[in-house]
C-alpha cells in the first residue's frame, strides 16, 4: 500500500522553486534533484533549483558559462529535454513562446557552470515536447517531439563523451509520430509510451531494440500489448523507475465524445517488470489534484511530485508517495476533525467556505483538503452522472430534503427538492456555500447545461460541443471530483450556475 502525502514545511529548507510546469527534474548522483526552466502564467523560465534529500534543502546556486550570445545559460524554455550522466545535466531544445528551440547545453553540476555545445557538428532539428533517456552511463537516446509543423517520429543517440549526434535508422513497424510522450530506458530497451499525434491522443507502449553497441542488434520497434489495467491514453504524464516496476502518473487525454477537450489525470499506474503486466498501484487516500507536465522523481523509496499543470493554471505543491511502512505515511494517522453534523460546538456559519480559509491559504488543494480532514466525502461527476436526472442524485435529494425540513417541517417530496435547491442556491453567495454543497451543485450545473443543448440540439450553432467552444463559457463541464476545484473557483462556478437558471 501506497501513501499520497503533501509536502509540508518542516520537510523542506531553503527556498523552493516557484510554481511552474513543462520544466525538468532530473536526479543527479545519489542525493540531488536538478529543475530547470518551464513555464508559469506564459512567463518561459530559466532558472536551476536543487534539491539536497541528504540536508532536506532547496537551493539556487551561483552559476557560471558563457553561450554564443555571451549569456551565461540557456535561454528561458519549457518542455525541452534533460537528462543526467553522471554529474552532467545535458539539454535540448524547447520552447520559448512560439519558437522551437534546438540549441544544446551541459550542465556541470559539481563546479555549476554552463557550456553551450549547439556548434558541435550535426544536431536534431529544433522541437519540444520530445522524450529522452540515458543510455548507461555515456550515451543519451532522444525520440519524437514537435518542430511546429508536424509530428517527429525520428530516434537520435548522442555520445557524451564525443558530443556527436547520430540520427538511427529503424527498419520494420515503427510507432506513429508523435509529442509529450515518455521515454524509458528498461535494461536494453527503450520504452516509450502514449503522446499526441496526428490531432489524436495516444495509449500505445513500444519498444526500441539494438541501441547497445556490443550486442550488435539491428534496430527495430515492437509494439508492446501488455496484459493488465493498462493506462487511458494521454500525453504530458511522467513515468519514474522504482524498484522492478515503472510509475505513471497523471497526464491530460480527451474527454470522451468531446474529443478535442483535454481531460486530466491523477492515477498511478505501474508496469510491473517481473510479471510484465499493467497494474493500478493502490493507495490508501486522496490522490493530488489531476495534472499533467510535472516532474516525478525517486528520493531513495520515495516519489517526489512538483508542479504540472491542470488546464488553468501551474501548480507549486510537493507531494510524497511513499510506501506503509516510511515514517511519513504517520502524519495521516492523526485523527480528523469531526464532520460537520457532528461537530455541535461551532455554529455553522463557521462551517462557510469563506470562514474556513484567509486569502493567504488559498492553494489549489484547499478544497479537497477541507474535504478530507472534515469527513466529507469527495463528490465524482462521471458523463453517466451528468445525464442522470435529479430524482436519483441520492446527495442533491438528502441535502434539499434537510432544506425543505428545516424551513418549513414538512417531508419533502422528490420533484420538490430541485426545484427548492435551485431557488436556495440562486440566492447564495461564495461565501455561504458549505462544503457539502458542492458536489450536488457541480452535478446539477452540468446537468443543466445538457439539459439546455439537449433540448435546443435541432438549431446546429446552439448544440453542446460549439458552446463549449465559444470562450470557455462553461468552463467547470468536465470537471470530474470537487477535489479539482480550487478555492477561487467556487464564485466563477456559483456565477455560471446562476446564469444557466436565469436563462
Amino acid at each position: 500500500m501506497h501513501y499520497w502525502v503533501r509536502a509540508s514545511t518542516s520537510d523542506f529548507g531553503g527556498t523552493l522553486p516557484r510554481p511552474r510546469s513543462g520544466h525538468s527534474a532530473v536526479n543527479v548522483g545519489k542525493s540531488k534533484i536538478v529543475v530547470f526552466g518551464g513555464l508559469v502564467d506564459k512567463q518561459f523560465l530559466s532558472d536551476i533549483n536543487v534539491y539536497d534529500a541528504e540536508n532536506r534543502l532547496w537551493f539556487q546556486p551561483e552559476c557560471t558559462g558563457s553561450g554564443s550570445d555571451g549569456q551565461v545559460g540557456p535561454s528561458p524554455r519549457a518542455f525541452h529535454v534533460a537528462v543526467a550522466i553522471d554529474c552532467h545535466m545535458f539539454i535540448f531544445g524547447g520552447r520559448s513562446g512560439g519558437n522551437r528551440l534546438g540549441d544544446f547545453w551541459v550542465l556541470d553540476t559539481d563546479i555549476w557552470q554552463w557550456s553551450e555545445l549547439t556548434s558541435f557538428g550535426y544536431l536534431p532539428s529544433p522541437r519540444d515536447f520530445a522524450a529522452a533517456a540515458p543510455i548507461g552511463n555515456r550515451k543519451i537516446v532522444m525520440y519524437g517531439g514537435w518542430d511546429g509543423k508536424k509530428w517527429l517520429s525520428d530516434v537520435y543517440i548522442l555520445d557524451t563523451i564525443s558530443l556527436e549526434w547520430m540520427e538511427l535508422s529503424v527498419s520494420g513497424s515503427v510507432p506513429p509520430p508523435r509529442c509529450g510522450h515518455t521515454a524509458t530506458m528498461v535494461e536494453k530497451r527503450l520504452l516509450i509510451y502514449g503522446g499526441r499525434g496526428s490531432g489524436s491522443i495516444m495509449g500505445d507502449l513500444w519498444a526500441l531494440k539494438g541501441l547497445i553497441e556490443e550486442e550488435t542488434e539491428a534496430p527495430g520497434w515492437t509494439q508492446l500489448k501488455l496484459p493488465g489495467q493498462a493506462p487511458s491514453p494521454r500525453c504530458g504524464h511522467s513515468v519514474t523507475s522504482g524498484g522492478h516496476y515503472l510509475l505513471l502518473f497523471g497526464g491530460h487525454g480527451t474527454a470522451g465524445w468531446l474529443s478535442r477537450y483535454d481531460i486530466y489525470h491523477n492515477d498511478c499506474v505501474v508496469l510491473d517488470r517481473v510479471s510484465v503486466q499493467w497494474k493500478r498501484l493502490p493507495t490508501s487516500n486522496e490522490a493530488p489534484p489531476a495534472r499533467a507536465y510535472h516532474s516525478m522523481t525517486s528520493v531513495g523509496s520515495r516519489y517526489l511530485l512538483f508542479g504540472g499543470f491542470d488546464g488553468k493554471s501551474a501548480f507549486g505543491d510537493f507531494w510524497w508517495l511513499v510506501q506503509e511502512e516510511d515514517l511519513i505515511s504517520k502524519r495521516l494517522a492523526a485523527p480528523p476533525l469531526k464532520s460537520l453534523s457532528e461537530r455541535k460546538d461551532l455554529p455553522v456559519a463557521d462551517h462557510s467556505l469563506h470562514f474556513t480559509f484567509k486569502e493567504s491559504q488559498k492553494q489549489e488543494s484547499a478544497v479537497s483538503e477541507l474535504q478530507r480532514r472534515l469527513n466529507i466525502a469527495t463528490s465524482v461527476s462521471r458523463p453517466e452522472l451528468q445525464r442522470m436526472d435529479e430524482t436519483q442524485d441520492k446527495e442533491l435529494l438528502e441535502l434539499g430534503s434537510k432544506l425543505i425540513e428545516a424551513s418549513s417541517g414538512v417531508a419533502a417530496s422528490g420533484g420538490q427538492v430541485a426545484v427548492v435547491l435551485r431557488d436556495f442556491w440562486s440566492n447564495s453567495t461564495p461565501g455561504s456555500l458549505q462544503l457539502k454543497e458542492l458536489g450536488p451543485l457541480l452535478r446539477d450545473y452540468q446537468r443543466l447545461i445538457n439539459r439546455r443543448y439537449s433540448t435546443n440540439a435541432g438549431s446546429g450553432s446552439n448544440n453542446l460541443e460549439t458552446a463549449l467552444f465559444q470562450k470557455n463559457i462553461h468552463r467547470f463541464y468536465h470537471v470530474q471530483t470537487t477535489a479539482q476545484l480550487r478555492m477561487d473557483d467556487i464564485p466563477k462556478l456559483l456565477a455560471e450556475y446562476k446564469g444557466l437558471l436565469s436563462d
